[in-house]
């Protein structure tokens, strides 16, 4: 009993974190792979008859004949028309006229059609014409008299005539559907040069920068770090403003000042433009995954092999790359699942190219055909995890780590150092020219066109010069959405990291025995697309577990949930690494002090996870700030978000509008960040501080 009652404290904290993570994780998820299999469409006539005549049951039967008879006798030539042939087909007799001709003649064919039946048949029909008549054409009215006695799943079944069922229909849509299996391709395509491209740009950079080869590599490092935290679109939009058709470089400079080309057919939009916009979107993430790998590898192997008579080149081959393909592999495949499920770029810059994630977003948002949607995000899954398979199986005998050690004092060749300082300066002159374009853009009246100051764009007023303002972006002017955003994130944030630690504490501390779901429970937004995960939450919170009294739709709740679920796995990640450093006995020697479970947490386990706290904290906060592919679907007319904001103005054209959101937004994430690194730094000199203490009273009460 005693035991029980130690470890119920436990028990009920892991059920509770694993049932919240169940609903707003596994259940959205599993919406949506249930919803790309269900097909509506209409019903047989077999089936509408069937619920036809219970609807008519329904109907008082002293009401019923004079209903249906009144119905009939206003039937037009065209209905009677349509009724008979339905009548036909319910009867298994063929429709012999021609079904395409004008109805005065299809009635005069249809009663010569009737006369040639038997009698017995043709009797038979005549019967089934008024059933067919009311299920046809009356099926709306009948529908609404006995709506109270149907039920709200069957009243909709008959008004609309529809029926859900099974099947694989939205999937094969992709081989079926030209444009679909253009956009497939598209994708496709689009995801092998973006790979190209990102991957061995990011590895550049990061051999550059760990080996020597890259002047002030920190300062460098931080500077293509950079991309990580801007506002969604930010490198589509200044691409454009750079190199548009309004463009500076294009227009402005080549176009007008020297005459060299046309801009209007000489610019970045098209494929080439997407592939530019996403290198640079994608290879920040790309370079942390070389980074980690380059910054740990033993600079002692490429010394020994320079002993054998390795020149560089062959030690370049021969090893670094080889040690490097397990980070090689997880770079290539990261980059192709964000070009696969990337639909901001393409739609901003590649806006005659239909890729399958601007599809999607294009269902959802114009359609508002979720099945279809759903089917084609699982097909944005399938070729990434293909892909991982097949790397996974090359070089997975091979052994690629090596004892951790110091850097390499062999001397890079000059001609190496040269070429690598121009790749990372070229990128990083890019990087500035992305935010100075940004900066600029805010100020400028009109981009392109009217280069007069103006700081209109950062209010509510805007900037009223006829030219601007005028897309589907331009109601949400002034910097309103982004205290929205902020105030969002700002719940997000401290709830996301909290609960991160947590989910830490659960699964290193009281170990349940399914501790290992419960993380990969975490960890799954990390994997799966984000443009996945706001469906999800669509299909799921509409009317979640048929409860519409649950229903989340169009609220605040439903972004912020979706915010920080779909950032928890950092926290988590960061959590967990920490407590299992920590030694168990601290929080054993708490407990034989009888402190509780949630005391423990509070007073032991959460200051000494302050770090692992602030970094989930920071995280979920800078993404809900510049978050874009999963709470686009889920922005509604009352609760929006200012980068939903930036991608509209973006897509319109408002680049003004879109550049001061950016900045802003830009701003806070930047000051989260250094609010951040105060806390961690001010945490450091108090320890530095108190420690000398401790020490010289620890010294004087010794004998």
């Amino acid at each position: 009993m005693t035991l029980s009652l130690r470890h119920l404290p436990g028990i009920v904290l892991t059920t509770i974190v694993a049932l919240i993570l169940a609903i707003f994780i596994a259940y959205p998820i599993g919406a949506v792979l249930v919803e790309s299999f269900v097909i509506s469409g209409p019903m047989k006539l077999e089936q509408l008859k069937t619920v036809t005549e219970r609807a008519l049951d329904e109907v008082p039967p002293d009401e019923r004949p004079a209903l249906v008879k009144r119905w009939t006798d206003s039937a037009t030539e065209a209905e009677n028309v349509e009724a008979t042939a339905a009548a036909f087909a319910l009867n298994g007799a063929p429709v012999e006229w021609d079904r395409k001709a004008a109805y005065s003649e299809q009635s005069v064919a249809m009663e010569k059609a009737l006369a040639a039946l038997p009698a017995d048949q043709r009797a038979a029909i005549l019967d089934e014409t008024t059933i067919a008549h009311v299920m046809l054409h009356k099926r709306t009215a009948l529908a609404f008299k006995v709506r109270d006695k149907l039920g709200p799943q069957k009243f909709d079944a008959l008004r609309n005539g529809t029926d859900d069922r099974w099947g694989l229909d939205h999937y094969l849509k992709v081989y079926e559907d030209p444009y679909l299996l253009g956009a497939t391709l598209n994708s496709l395509t689009l995801a092998g040069i973006s790979v190209l491209f990102t991957v061995s740009l990011a590895f550049a950079l990061a051999y550059g920068i760990n080996c020597g080869g890259v002047p002030m590599p920190g300062a460098t490092r931080v500077v293509l770090l950079m991309p990580l935290v801007a506002p969604p679109v930010l490198i589509a939009t200044a691409t454009i403003m750079l190199f548009g058709r309004r463009g500076l470089v294009t227009h402005t400079f080549l176009d007008q000042w020297l005459g060299l080309i046309d801009a209007d057919q000489t610019n970045l939009y098209g494929f080439f433009g997407v592939v530019l916009a996403q290198t640079l979107s994608f290879m920040p993430a790309s370079l942390i995954v070389f980074d980690n790998v380059l910054r740990k590898q033993d600079g002692r192997v490429d010394e020994a092999a320079a002993g054998l008579g390795a020149g560089h080149a062959r030690t370049f081959r021969h090893v670094t790359l080889p040690l490097a393909w397990p980070a090689m592999k997880r770079a290539v495949v990261l980059v192709f699942i964000m070009s696969l499920t990337d639909f901001g770029n393409p739609m901003i810059l590649g806006r005659d190219t239909p890729v399958l994630a601007g599809i999607v977003y294009d269902e959802i948002t114009a359609y508002r055909n979720t099945p279809l949607a759903a089917a084609l995000c699982m097909w944005l899954i399938i070729p990434s995890l293909l892909l991982y398979l097949g790397l996974e199986l090359i070089g997975r005998r091979k052994s690629f780590s090596t004892a951790s050690g110091a850097r390499s004092e062999l001397p890079m060749p000059a001609h190496w150092r040269l070429g690598l300082s121009a790749v990372a300066g070229t990128v990083v002159a890019l990087v500035f020219a992305v935010y100075g374009t940004m900066a600029l853009g805010a100020v400028t009246r009109v981009w392109g066109v009217d280069w007069g100051f103006t700081v209109g764009y950062f209010t509510s007023a805007g900037v009223d010069v006829g030219l601007s303002g005028t897309g589907y972006g331009s109601s949400e002017r002034g910097l309103d959405l982004v205290w929205d955003s902020l105030g969002l994130a700002g719940i997000a944030g401290p709830i996301g990291g909290l609960f991160a630690v947590i989910i830490a504490h659960v699964v290193e501390r009281q170990r349940p025995p399914g501790a290992n779901l419960i993380v990969f429970l975490a960890l799954v937004p990390a994997i799966l697309p984000g443009i996945i995960f706001g469906i999800g939450y669509i299909v799921a919170f509409n009317v979640p577990f048929g409860l519409p009294a649950l229903s989340l739709t169009g609220t605040s709740a439903i972004l912020v949930l979706n915010i920080l679920f779909s950032n928890l796995f950092v926290g988590v990640l960061a959590a967990r690494a920490a407590m299992q450093r920590l030694d168990r006995s601290v929080d054993e020697a708490a407990e034989s002090l009888g402190a509780g479970l949630i005391s423990r947490f509070f007073r032991v386990t959460l200051p000494m996870l302050r770090p692992a706290l602030l970094l989930g904290m920071l995280y979920v906060f800078i993404d809900g700030l510049t978050t874009l592919s999963s709470v686009i679907f889920l922005v509604s007319g009352n609760h929006k978000l200012a980068s939903v904001a930036i991608f509209n103005h973006a897509a319109s054209g408002d680049y003004g509008y879109a550049a001061a959101k950016s900045l802003v937004l830009l701003g806070f994430a930047l000051a989260a960040m250094g609010l951040a690194w105060l806390i961690e730094n001010r945490k450091l000199d108090l320890c530095r501080q108190t420690l000398p203490r401790l020490s010289l009273t620890h010294s004087r009460a010794s004998p």
